[in-house]
């Protein structure tokens, strides 16, 4: 097993996500089977309990593990399924080393950060390297481990102590150090400074790891003195450092790496068993970056939400929209729309910024509504549903979207006024959202109906039957508490609202599609964290070809994609 460890410097945000799993898709095209694994220093047993401005969107697994975002790109990039075990956080490894303290583990022993914590940490990474991630369920043979935060944050330290004695134990031709560091440009001189990454390589160096490969982000790309200096104040070799410059799409980055002769480095440096040159894999991905930056036509979706204003909040939605898009052949203009600008009280409040968000709505080719939690902001998804349904206009509700448009449409199509959801409204006299019968209101954590689970298709004429290619049944993954009343569905089929796809036992609604409207579409999963760059998510790809007003077309074509 080769381990490749990516640590950052200077500031966090800087991208070691994406570079990460940018290493790993290049090692995979070159024939390899890899891994990633994601260490966060914070005390949280998992994400499941953030709001989504803390650390951005909080990504499913499989295994119905909530983690990190930093999870979805590697799976995005590498099309691997990763396990909630994946996620190391400083709460799950001291939860493991109490647990064990407790039982009697360590009788006699002082328990301590080291060696204790440290060696758990070890642990942990080696066993979790060895589980099968691909299709093929073989044992990967690469596994690239991401440390959050920046080297010198206090949290952080027993993780770095950890892979400083880990270096040794797997020895220098299987453990690689990549460091990812700020180039910073003021503008006052214009000049690349490179006084950060210096302090910042002193800084890991001092804490026992020696970076082998430097990885320098900047907005524009670095001058060859700058390289040059870099190498030497830094002791590495002018090979030894990468430039990231700021690029159009993701999907360069892996071809800017592969530019720079990672693929030879990785293979002496790891004695790695690949050729000089990627396969078709790095190919296809060149391929679809140049086809993105050469898009014309553009597909504009209104995403009506309530976490706006930071849009990692929605990443794998955009993600989805933006696969989607690209396999038609369109730009995807995503508009961000607070749907607290959209209420009543807002006209009052801010006239200008009502109208503004307004106007976004209604020059969008297509609108969706995706998850969310808490009663703010959603009478303004109401209304961006019900102008959605009642204009034509091509729309998808996913999670929380979806039972809103059931409530919508009992507000307003079965005329039952005060029709709610028992969570924001426990007294509602029409329950049409209630919460699941499971559903443990004492722990917050990791409670909810979560992870992949399978929905099957209870009538042939469905539009997203269809998009997802005839199937009976779809297993997609799931996050939520509530659910639509089951006891109530009657009354919206009669009305044309119709309950196309349930869960195995025929229990719980999961799809929802409307009678004589282009395309209003609603799921109770997440249907956007299985989406991948060469494989978009059917519910996504509708509502971007209903948008274009290719839907049709596409129906009839058997769901293929025009040349």
């Amino acid at each position: 097993m080769k381990y490749i460890l990516v640590t950052g410097g200077v500031i966090s945000g800087i991208g070691k996500g994406i570079i990460a799993s940018s290493i790993g898709t290049i090692l995979k095209s070159c024939g390899l089977h890899v891994t990633a694994i994601k260490i966060d220093p914070y005390i949280n047993i998992d994400a499941g309990t953030f709001s989504p401005y803390e650390h951005g969107e909080v990504f499913v697994l499989n295994d119905g593990g909530e983690v990190d975002l930093d999870l979805g790109n590697y799976e995005r990039f590498l099309d691997i399924s990763l396990y909630k075990d994946n996620n190391i956080t400083t709460g799950k490894i001291y939860q493991h080393v109490i647990n064990k303290e407790r039982h009697g583990d360590y009788l006699g022993k002082t328990v301590q950060v080291v060696p204790h914590i440290t060696d758990a940490v070890q642990e942990w990474v080696m066993n979790q390297a060895k589980v099968p991630v691909d299709d093929d369920k073989k044992e990967p043979q690469i596994c690239v481990i991401e440390l959050g935060g920046t080297i010198g944050d206090i949290e952080g330290m027993p993780f770095v102590e950890a892979f400083r004695q880990f270096q040794f134990k797997a020895k220098r031709e299987n453990f690689c150090n990549i460091h990812v560091s700020l180039v910073p440009q003021p503008n006052a001189t214009g000049e690349q400074k490179t006084k950060p990454t210096q302090n910042s390589v002193r800084a890991l160096r001092g804490l026992g790891l020696s970076p082998d490969l430097i990885v320098c982000r900047s907005a524009k790309p670095i001058e060859m003195a700058v390289k040059e200096k870099i190498s030497m104040f830094c002791h590495v070799e002018p090979e030894q450092v990468i430039f990231i410059h700021d690029v159009s799409s993701t999907y360069r980055v892996p071809i800017l790496l592969e530019e720079q002769g990672i693929i030879k480095y990785f293979k002496q440096r790891l004695n790695l068993p690949i050729d000089d040159q990627p396969s078709d894999l790095l190919m296809k991905w060149k391929k679809m970056a140049c086809r993105y930056e050469r898009l014309l036509k553009v597909c504009s979706i209104a995403l009506v939400g309530k976490y706006t204003k930071l849009s990692d909040c929605y990443a794998s939605v955009f993600k989805a929209l933006e696969h989607s898009a690209l396999a038609i052949n369109y730009k995807l203009d995503l508009m961000y729309i607070d749907s607290t600008e959209l209420e009543r009280s807002m006209e009052a409040e801010n006239s200008v910024k009502y109208h503004q968000a307004w106007h976004k709505l209604c020059k969008a080719d297509g609108i969706l509504v995706p998850g969310g939690f808490g009663i703010r902001g959603t009478e303004g998804k109401l209304q961006a549903i019900s102008w959605a349904r009642a204009k034509k206009k091509p729309f998808l509700g996913v999670c929380l979207g979806m039972q809103l448009a059931v409530v919508e449409f009992a507000r307003n199509c079965l005329n039952w006024e005060d029709a709610n959801s028992t969570e924001f409204d426990p007294d509602t006299k029409n329950p049409v959202v209630i919460d699941m019968p499971e559903h443990n209101p004492g722990d917050m954590g990791g409670t909810m109906r979560l992870g992949k689970r399978r929905t099957v298709f209870k009538t042939e004429n469905s539009v997203l039957r269809k998009l997802y290619g005839d199937e009976m049944f779809v297993e997609e993954r799931h996050r939520h508490r509530y659910e639509v009343n089951p006891e109530l569905t009657h009354c919206f089929e009669e009305k044309g609202l119709k309950f196309v796809g349930h869960d195995t036992e025929g229990n719980r609604m999961e799809i929802i599609e409307l009678e004589n409207h282009p395309y209003f579409v609603g799921v109770q999963f997440h249907p956007e964290f299985s989406s991948r760059p060469m494989k978009p998510s059917p519910p996504y790809l509708g509502l971007l070809l209903a948008a274009t007003g290719t839907l049709n077309a596409y129906l009839q074509r058997g769901c293929k994609l025009s040349p």
